[in-house]
């Protein structure tokens, strides 16, 4: 079980990764998100737009339901997930990440992430 500090490292990574040089995939992309992660009882939440994740808090307690993407997941797969040894796809039809989200957003942050 990866602890909070490697979930806070693994959200920079994920930011990160979003605002790569020259990546447009995220660009006019503008969202709330949340990832519970749920051996930890932590959320973090951010806002994603023009391909960029900032705004990142988190905070003790319960899953963020007013953002417009969630994803609920353990800290191991937040933490395999931004070190790119995880794909989102796999993972969401696995069950072991859920993602709440429309169907387009969906499609986008598995081309994503």
């Amino acid at each position: 079980m990866a602890d909070a500090q490697e979930c806070e490292v693994a959200i920079a990574a994920l930011a990160s990764r979003l605002a790569g040089p020259g990546d447009q995939r995220a660009h006019g992309l503008d969202r709330s998100v949340s990832a519970h992660v749920t051996d930890l009882s932590r959320t973090f939440r951010g806002h994603l737009h023009d391909g960029v994740l900032d705004d990142i808090t988190s905070s003790d307690g319960a899953d963020d339901a007013g953002a417009e993407i969630r994803l609920v997941l353990t800290s191991d797969d937040l933490v395999a997930l931004a070190a790119g040894g995880l794909s989102l796809g796999s993972a969401w039809l696995s069950g072991r990440v859920k993602v709440h989200a429309s169907f387009a957003d969906l499609l986008r942050l598995r081309s994503i992430i």
